[in-house]
């Protein structure tokens, strides 16, 4: 499952508005999430969802099934992600649409310590909260007084799960895009330049 906010100019990427401009920050929404699908399909670990906040004409064109997402904040709307995945499936994982530093290849590790038993798997972010979590178990405890888009985000997770007496397991640490900065980190790896294989323009 990848999360994603709609692409719309002045609501998306607000914080790299100052250097892209509004609409610039929409159209690289758009480019992150079609990286995100490109690399959740690349990983082959079962079928792909976009949970979007709102529906956009745009989401349509990436071939995937979309879902509206449920809930009051990002917390609660992950659990319900992730609880009816998990009614479905053994395991799942989601991912956010703005790390592109993710790869297919830490996804397909998240999915093997998961059959292998893990409860949890995270990915942190540089930023101190975290860009993936799959889950073989879930618990809304999990999600309880976490400060979403705070630097203890990873933390207060993690205590909740010690808590709820879920086991967890970290990959790598890997960084997301939402300063100024991190657009340069974007352009060393030609993101501006090339869209993912078989990507609409």
């Amino acid at each position: 499952m990848i999360f994603a906010r709609a692409p719309l100019a002045g609501r998306a990427k607000t914080r790299l508005a100052p250097r892209l401009g509004a609409q610039g920050a929409a159209r690289l929404q758009m480019r992150l999430v079609r990286h995100a699908v490109h690399t959740a399909v690349d990983a082959h670990c079962g079928p792909v969802e976009l949970h979007v906040t709102r529906r956009h004409r745009f989401f349509d064109s990436l071939a995937t099934e979309v879902k509206l997402q449920r809930g009051h904040d990002l917390g609660e709307r992950m659990h319900h992600a992730l609880r009816s995945a998990l009614r479905r499936h053994r395991t799942a994982i989601l991912i956010g649409a703005d790390c592109p530093s993710l790869t297919a290849a830490d996804l397909r590790r998240a999915a093997r310590w998961l059959r292998g038993g893990a409860d949890l798997v995270l990915a942190p972010a540089e930023d101190g909260g975290y860009a993936m979590i799959g889950a073989r178990r879930i618990s809304p405890q999990i999600f309880d007084d976490v400060e979403w888009g705070s630097s203890d985000v990873l933390t207060a997770t993690i205590k909740n799960l010690a808590r709820a007496r879920l086991g967890v397991r970290l990959l790598r640490t890997v960084w997301d895009v939402d300063r100024p900065e991190d657009l340069e980190r974007l352009r060393a790896r030609r993101f501006f330049l090339a869209a993912p294989p078989g990507a609409r323009r």
